[in-house]
């Protein structure tokens, strides 16, 4: 017995070569769709990438060249749109122009958008109805709502004219005056837009947890204190995401403007998109007006990272972090 058990085959222990062998032979069984997967899942961000690199370097390329709608061949010129568009007034006015129409919209729809939320934020028909009735400007795209608010505006027909004549205002001539151009356009871009604020923040207040505002009100805090100090904290987050998308908009907004004014009166309203607008299809020079919208595209990426970098950090403070 003890002859047949001396050669009898000891159990074999697994070693680090044979798990190698193991995994390198799983590794080979495994089927081609699951190891093409990870690809598969990135291959749409991939071609939208691709998408949207293609055409940015093609407009950086025809940038530095004479391209133009009343030739048929451009050569390269270097730097000569972009010294040119620096070295004309008529840019910077576009670029203060641009700055005070996105800072007035943005700043406006946000202050309006939070107080409207903070007042829906109730569990009423009333609040309940007017929920719905705010979100009705979203619905409408900017042009129509232009030609509604032109309407409406109407020395002879318009309802709004007429409410300002019943108090004693006559004669206000919206848009064709420089002095009240900015402030038509405005108010049709707030009318717009503050509903999408409304909604995101109203959002962010219904999720809120309600045992940090039980507690305060038991301690006698007041609602300035409950909206500091629990509120203000909570929702900043949500609130550098309006603000990020409304900034972004505003500093491309073009349809309201151009529906409205065209730029005018004079150049009053001439914002970048506009101005890029009249020099590629009115003077038909398209490498002089993609300066301009590649300026944009700067104004638009420096305020989206540090709007990100400040939502980001606010982020991290809601969460206690």
């Amino acid at each position: 017995m003890r002859s047949v058990d001396k050669y009898r085959e000891a159990p074999t222990v697994p070693t680090a070569h044979s798990a190698d062998r193991k995994n390198a032979a799983d590794a080979i069984n495994v089927p081609w769709r699951r190891k093409a997967r990870p690809y598969l899942i990135l291959a749409p961000s991939l071609l939208l990438t691709i998408g949207i690199l293609i055409p940015f370097f093609t407009s950086v390329y025809y940038s530095l060249t004479n391209y133009s709608f009343k030739y048929q061949d451009a050569s390269f010129v270097g730097l000569e749109n972009w010294t040119r568009m620096f070295g004309d007034p008529s840019f910077w006015h576009s670029v203060s122009v641009t700055g005070q129409y996105a800072f007035l919209a943005t700043a406006i729809e946000m202050l309006l958008g939070m107080a409207i939320a903070l007042m829906l934020n109730r569990d009423n028909l009333l609040s309940q109805a007017l929920r719905m009735v705010l979100i009705f400007p979203l619905m409408i795209a900017p042009v129509v709502a232009t030609l509604i608010w032109q309407l409406m505006t109407n020395s002879s027909v318009g309802v709004i004219s007429r409410w300002l004549r019943a108090i004693g205002v006559t004669d206000f001539v919206w848009g064709a005056d420089p002095a009240t151009a900015m402030f038509s356009v405005v108010l049709i871009d707030v009318w717009v837009y503050t509903p999408f604020v409304i909604i995101l923040v109203l959002a962010g207040l219904r999720s809120l947890p309600k045992a940090p505002f039980e507690s305060a009100m038991i301690d006698g805090g007041s609602a300035w204190f409950t909206f500091k100090t629990l509120t203000l904290p909570m929702i900043k987050p949500l609130l550098y995401i309006a603000l990020l998308f409304r900034m972004m908009v505003s500093l491309q907004e073009f349809s309201i403007i151009f529906a409205m004014t065209r730029g005018g009166p004079g150049d009053t309203l001439m914002t970048l998109p506009l101005a890029a607008y009249n020099e590629a299809f009115t003077y038909k020079e398209m490498g002089s007006s993609l300066p301009y919208m590649l300026i944009l595209w700067i104004f638009v990426y420096v305020a989206s990272h540090y709007m990100i970098r400040y939502w980001s950090r606010a982020q991290q403070r809601a969460s206690g972090i």
